[in-house]
């Protein structure tokens, strides 16, 4: 991706939580983009925000920062149920949008977003960061270039043994909770982005803890071509956290952990290997805040390497995976008729 350095992008968090800390300690390796304000749901926790990071606006509430003219765009960093309509009231304020991921938590809201995103003309992407991550990059030019020959397989997991809290987000369905929409968005953003489409067929299998959210999943995605993926989440295993790419030529195994790569390595069958590494210090978020920069030095409304409808594509893919699981959260039954 090309770097035009233009003026800096200046961003407004809307959201005070741990990922919004994450993005505002890689924002310090780009010179590309930098966050001037915050909103919270309380003046306290705002200002205690902007306090840490010397931001000279802080608010206590997402409208009042929606409405800041000196913004260019709005990092959406607030619980996955609150995705839309925290997406929906940016793009009413005109401003651009980078929401995390996963987008929504259901295809029809996401739908929403994009037709008033598209009817705004304002630039709106998921914050799938780890597609942009430079060593993730590299391996999708690779299998471009057929250095593996077809790619037939790729195996990937994501998983992390957390306290079981029942009030907890992870654990609480009136929020979203469970392994799927959380990290398992991961493993299969990236079959996506690797296999450059959705699967024809899924294989499936859950557990559903006692407050009703997928603990651990497992998922089997097979493509018209013959190829499969083997895809793996959970929240209460720590898991490898590894990918394994085969090809009719070699395969590419990328270590833990493969959502934020520092390196990758190809093994050919018929001898030989090569690898790829980033000494980086940065945590990978960076790199979608310069891309956001860069879409909108282009005057692009939405990124070619995360483009809206692929996001589409993914949450009706994860759709699918709750339906046949019988998962629903209850504020989807009055959510966005």
């Amino acid at each position: 991706m090309s770097r035009a350095v233009k003026q800096t992008v200046r961003f407004g968090i809307l959201g005070a939580g741990r990922i919004a800390h994450d993005l505002m300690k890689d924002l310090t390796f780009t010179t590309e983009a930098k966050a001037i304000a915050v909103g919270s749901r309380s003046q306290q926790s705002a200002q205690a925000f902007a306090d840490t990071y010397d931001l000279p606006y802080a608010y206590g509430s997402y409208e009042e920062l929606v409405q800041n003219p000196e913004v260019d765009v709005i990092y959406v960093a607030t619980p996955h149920t609150f995705h839309a309509s925290h997406a929906l009231l940016a793009i009413e304020a005109g401003k651009a949008v980078l929401c995390e991921k996963p987008f929504t938590v259901n295809a029809a809201e996401l739908q929403k977003v994009i037709e008033a995103a598209r009817k705004k003309r304002v630039f709106v992407m998921e914050a799938m960061w780890s597609r942009y991550v430079p060593v993730l990059q590299k391996v999708k030019t690779w299998i471009d270039e057929g250095k593996i020959g077809e790619l037939l397989m790729l195996k990937a997991d994501f998983g992390f043994q957390t306290p079981k809290d029942p009030k907890g987000r992870l654990f609480d369905r009136t929020l979203g909770g469970g392994a799927l929409l959380d990290i398992g968005i991961y493993p299969v953003s990236f079959a996506s982005f690797l296999f450059g489409k959705q699967p024809d067929a899924i294989k499936s299998f859950v557990h559903l803890g006692d407050t009703g959210v997928d603990e651990q999943f497992s998922l089997l995605f097979s493509y018209e071509n013959g190829a499969t993926a083997v895809l793996s989440g959970a929240i209460r295993l720590t898991l490898r956290n590894e990918a394994t790419l085969f090809g009719t030529k070699g395969s590419i195994y990328i270590p833990e952990p493969f959502y934020a790569a520092k390196k990758a390595i190809i093994t050919y069958y018929d001898g030989g290997s090569e690898e790829i590494t980033d000494s980086s210090k940065c945590h990978g978020y960076v790199y979608e805040a310069e891309e956001v920069k860069q879409c909108l030095d282009d005057g692009m409304l939405e990124s070619p390497v995360m483009p809206l409808e692929e996001s589409l594509a993914i949450m009706q893919t994860l759709d699918r995976i709750r339906a046949d699981w019988g998962l629903t959260y209850p504020y989807e039954e009055e959510s966005f008729r």
